[in-house]
């Protein structure tokens, strides 16, 4: 990526020429990475995701990372974001990130390489910011403002953790997925029983399964699938990455019932995360979320994130496309 004060037609130039030249190697090479993958246990794929996450520089503020395909339509959202975190986090020292905003743009081409391009908007005494832009056939498919602040003491308080079950005592998606009594599409069972580097425990039913209630609240335990480095970036992107999980579902929980005979889109417009606390992402972690809000055709989430021991370690909000969709509808351009 280029500074402020490096010309920013070279970087386009740059952006382009380092994309193309890329392109056809990348899409070589998915076929066979997926393949592997789809044979790989999941401590393998979460060795991956830190792989695909450590993005590749090209320059002092230019990055290009590659994609995995989790079973979405395009690249999932929490990838591009961990990403623009990671190309974001190599541009500074001494700091920590406290939050980001992102819009997602287009949607990505899981078969393309995506670079991102970091401006350094200030470096302050307490406080850096960073703004970061991906691109993909020459065109911007998401952009993100990200802050970061140096140790700090200062008052704290916190939001009560709600009283919820261990997560040993509860079902996980492969679980669910499995269960031949369940409800649910056979796409959706798919997505369900397909091999993650995280694991998820679900306290409530999910939106489609019986006996769900028609509050838009939602808590389900996560973690990473085996241990981590001891590197607080890894941590703070990987989590950047799981936030977008399980979000415009809690949107969608009231709904259910005129949901029942169509299939419902579901596409994601922003995000944001607030880093409270640091914590570990391969220890269980509640994500404790609630939708107080849907109109215009779109779904407000927001979520709190905690660790076992009753700690917040981070808060996160997301706003997404919410429509009701007969099935053969066409699918939605995310320019549109």
């Amino acid at each position: 990526m280029y500074d402020l004060e490096m010309s920013t037609t070279v970087a386009g130039d740059a952006a382009a020429h380092s994309e193309g030249a890329v392109h056809a190697r990348a899409k070589n090479r998915a076929g066979t990475e997926q393949r592997l993958r789809a044979r790989a246990p999941a401590k393998t794929l979460l060795a991956d995701l830190i792989h695909v996450i450590s993005v590749e520089r090209l320059e002092q503020h230019l990055f290009r990372g590659v994609s995995r395909d989790i079973g979405t339509p395009q690249v999932f959202g929490g990838q591009v974001i961990a990403q623009a975190l990671a190309a974001a986090c190599r541009t500074v020292t001494e700091r920590s990130v406290h939050s980001l905003h992102a819009y997602f743009l287009r949607r990505g081409d899981v078969n393309a390489p995506i670079i991102y391009q970091v401006v350094r908007a200030r470096d302050g005494a307490s406080f850096a910011s960073r703004r970061v832009s991906a691109t993909q056939h020459g065109e911007e498919i998401f952009h993100m403002a990200v802050s970061f602040q140096g140790p700090e003491e200062g008052f704290e308080h916190q939001l009560a953790m709600p009283e919820v079950p261990p997560p040993e005592n509860l079902p996980n998606a492969r679980m669910l997925a499995a269960d031949s009594c369940a409800h649910m599409p056979q796409k959706l069972r798919k997505v369900l029983a397909r091999e993650k580097p995280f694991e998820f425990r679900f306290v409530d039913p999910l939106h489609f399964m019986p006996g769900v209630d028609s509050h838009c609240v939602q808590h389900l335990w996560f973690r990473a699938i085996g241990r981590l480095p001891n590197d607080a970036g890894i941590h703070s992107c990987l989590l950047a990455y799981v936030s977008d999980y399980y979000l415009l579902s809690t949107a969608v929980r009231a709904h259910s019932a005129d949901l029942a005979c169509e299939a419902p889109l579901a596409i994601s417009i922003d995000h944001a995360i607030w880093f409270h606390r640091a914590a570990r992402i391969d220890d269980w972690l509640l994500y404790s979320i609630d939708s107080p809000n849907a109109s215009g055709a779109r779904g407000f989430t927001r979520a709190s994130i905690f660790t076992r021991d009753g700690r917040l370690i981070a808060s996160t909000a997301q706003e997404g496309l919410m429509r009701a969709r007969s099935p053969g509808r066409a699918p939605l351009k995310r320019s549109g």
